[in-house]
């Protein structure tokens, strides 16, 4: 059955994922993006090569800290 509620996210709250920030939000946040789907990573800049933890997936875009 079709859930309108369910994610169709390319990643999932908890996992560590290794990224590319590729641009910077208004407020300042890194960018990055896994399959094409944007995760705000804050305290990092252009060009930066981090491993995430995402923290809060949403619809269209999801959350995410650099991970320690």
């Amino acid at each position: 059955m079709f859930n309108r509620n369910e994610t169709t996210a390319p990643v999932d709250a908890g996992e560590t994922y290794d990224v590319t920030i590729e641009d910077l939000a208004r407020e300042g946040d890194g960018i990055a993006r896994v399959s094409g789907f944007v995760i705000f990573v804050p305290g990092t800049s252009v060009g930066d090569e981090v491993t995430i933890k995402v923290t809060k997936v949403m619809r269209k875009f999801a959350f995410g800290e650099v991970a320690e």
